[in-house]
């Protein structure tokens, strides 16, 4: 299968790959911090919506941080595993002292990224939730149900490529799930990049200030013809 030359080249198959689906004018592309948002930029731009990042932190178990007990995102939505912290026997206490540490990363890096701009309105709107790819799919899961908590009416994921299992069980949490390239050989997101290397803070300002210079279509009518051109 032919590879992503890189992200921005991901994001503009993932445009294409999205034209023929019943996206709202004006959805919300959240995309995820901080691969996502070369991605996301890309989308926003060929279907003339509004960008924004999304951030996602993991809980790692107080012990053992590599395992997830749950996760943070924007909006102050917190997701926890319920069975895990019931099983393990995790304290309210530990579970507030990993969530502030994780919380205090997840503020620094909106006050870093947004500058002043407030965060995309979800409540009552469809979303399109976009990152550069998908394995386990957990930080794509906790942001479903992070939107869904902040009022979002219907959640679409969109990523370029995936693990087949990880996004059938993504499918059955969201209004739809867009993935062009579901390989059978699939083992990590970066085997299908020519260029995968780490996205960085500066990177993500540069396109969110790219995006927000953007046009926006403000009917569904003229973002049809924006694509037909």
């Amino acid at each position: 299968m032919k590879l992503y030359h890189n992200r921005s080249d991901a994001g503009r198959a993932l445009a294409r790959a999205l034209e023929g689906h019943a996206i709202v004018s004006g959805t919300p592309v959240l995309a995820l911090a901080r691969g996502g948002v070369p991605v996301g930029l890309e989308v926003a731009r060929a279907l003339q919506l509004p960008l924004d990042v999304f951030i996602v932190r993991k809980l790692g178990l107080p012990w053992q941080p590599e395992v997830a007990m749950g996760a943070i995102a924007s909006g102050g939505v917190q997701v926890l595993n319920e069975d895990m912290v019931a099983g393990w026997r995790i304290t309210p206490e530990e579970i507030a002292e990993v969530a502030a540490r994780e919380g205090a990363e997840l503020h620094r890096r909106e006050v870093s990224y947004r500058r002043g701009r407030a965060p995309a309105d979800v409540f009552g709107h469809e979303v399109l939730l976009v990152d550069d790819g998908v394995a386990t799919g957990a930080s794509l899961r906790a942001a479903v149900v992070a939107v869904k908590r902040l009022g979002a009416t219907r959640v679409v994921v969109a990523v370029p490529v995936g693990a087949r299992d990880s996004c059938a069980e993504l499918a059955h949490e969201v209004g739809e799930l867009v993935c062009p390239l579901q390989p059978d050989d699939f083992t990590a997101v970066g085997q299908w990049y020519e260029d995968f290397s780490v996205t960085t803070d500066a990177d993500v300002r540069r396109c969110l200030d790219e995006a927000a210079a953007l046009p926006v279509a403000v009917s569904t009518a003229e973002r049809h013809d924006f694509l037909s051109e």
